[in-house]
């Protein structure tokens, strides 16, 4: 049994901080244009993220709804089921990570920087979620085509696809997406975590 299965109740719930408890995935959004202010502070709150040997692996490409030729581009790659709904977002994002880090003799491998890229895109979500967005991430792409089309060099690995903007009603989805327009369930934190050895 879990250590701490007997704290997991209601009360951890209270003492979670209320922008990560709001924090969710629609897919609805409204295509409203994002103040360039705010989109340089969800940007800029993913830079803040930590990172290996403080590395920062991470990079943003990103086009706006209002940018007709350049967000196709950015939503090309998408699988169908994505592109249904992701045409509605303000900006469509692409985080990318360095697959080596600068060394003493020249580039490295770096180990972490998928995860870090992760870090970063937790911390963008968050901000997101404080100034009103939503985001959802998306690994639902077409990897090489987005590398092609986006012009990615090598030595990057496009980690995931991001729609970022302002929640709309249910109702502007396709019919079939509106009933699963809601909040996933978690797992229980003592299924998903262990004192000690895995076995």
């Amino acid at each position: 049994m879990n250590a701490l299965s007997s704290v997991f109740h209601a009360d951890t719930a209270s003492r979670i901080l209320p922008v990560i408890k709001e924090r969710w995935s629609p897919r609805s959004f409204d295509a409203s244009a994002i103040p360039a202010e705010d989109l340089a502070t969800i940007l800029h709150a993913a830079t803040l993220a930590p990172s290996a040997y403080n590395a920062q692996p991470w990079h943003f490409l990103y086009a706006h709804h209002a940018d007709e030729a350049g967000f196709a581009k950015f939503l090309e790659p998408l699988v169908a089921f994505n592109q249904s709904w992701a045409h509605n977002a303000s900006v469509l994002l692409y985080i990318l990570s360095r697959e080596k880090m600068d060394g003493p003799d020249g580039p490295v491998p770096n180990h972490s920087h998928s995860f870090d890229a992760g870090a970063a895109w937790a911390m963008m979500a968050l901000q997101a979620t404080e100034l009103g967005y939503h985001t959802h991430g998306m690994t639902g792409v077409d990897f090489d085509a987005a590398r092609k089309i986006l012009q990615v060099p090598e030595g990057y690995r496009i980690e995931a696809a991001i729609a970022i903007g302002r929640q709309a009603p249910a109702e502007h989805l396709p019919e079939g997406l509106r009933a699963r327009e809601a909040r996933s369930d978690r797992k229980p934190v003592a299924e998903v975590s262990t004192e000690g050895p895995f076995a």
